[in-house]
């Protein structure tokens, strides 16, 4: 009985924090629902901090997360590698994120088959998740905000990705990033993606809804009246 709910457990839909601010993802955190963390530069720029000493302190604090995702900033593979292998004893959680470029995808491969975990980002169309996953990616990341704003349908995107995956048996994980709201957050995981990244205050609206509020309300109503 135990083993099945484990199983069951772990193939749950999984959330992961779009931010590198460490006190709002320790609030989320506090739920018991937050499975890992992405960072790029423009969230470290903004956290006042250097990504290394973020990403030392999420592996410390948080070693629970399945994944913490820290972005390199270079143009060859030499230096993308170098940046990628400085992180590796951290923990193992750490992933490497890469741009799908010819030179990312090459440091893509080269961190996949020294045992990284990879995260192939601003991916836009179902052919570049091909290659990343033919690099060795553990997790490609299509934007879906960023291609609806170019009048692409993000979630077609998603969608066509996840079936390709699934017709081929490819073992990469779909992470759904560019998230502004909880609704793009739900289709996104009907859409086939295991992993959705959102931004704090996505996650937190996951928990509104009117009718719960009304609800709430009416339910205290009733419990004053009955005292």
């Amino acid at each position: 009985h135990c083993t099945r709910i484990m199983i069951y457990t772990h193939n749950l839909m999984k959330i992961y924090l779009d931010t590198a601010d460490i006190e709002e993802i320790r609030a989320a955190n506090e739920t018991g629902l937050i499975d890992g963390v992405t960072t790029n530069p423009t969230l470290i720029l903004r956290s006042g901090r250097t990504l290394p000493d973020v990403a030392k302190q999420l592996v410390e604090e948080f070693p629970h997360f399945e994944s913490i995702s820290t972005e390199v900033v270079a143009d060859t593979v030499e230096e993308m590698v170098n940046q990628g292998l400085s992180y590796k004893d951290l923990g193992s959680a750490i992933t490497i994120k890469l741009p799908c470029t010819v030179e990312g995808l090459k440091a893509c491969k080269n961190l996949s088959n020294s045992g990284i975990k990879t995260n192939v980002t601003l991916i836009f169309s179902a052919a570049q998740a091909v290659l990343a996953a033919k690099s060795g990616a553990t997790y490609v990341s299509p934007f879906v905000g960023r291609l609806d704003d170019n009048s692409v349908a993000g979630l077609e995107v998603v969608r066509s990705i996840s079936e390709l995956y699934r017709m081929y048996g490819v073992e990469t994980n779909i992470i759904s990033a560019s998230i502004r709201s909880v609704h793009r957050a739900v289709r996104s995981w009907y859409n086939g993606a295991r992993i959705v990244t959102m931004p704090p205050k996505v996650f937190w609206d996951m928990y509104e809804h009117i009718l719960t509020k009304d609800g709430l309300e009416r339910f205290q109503q009733d419990w004053n009246m009955s005292q």
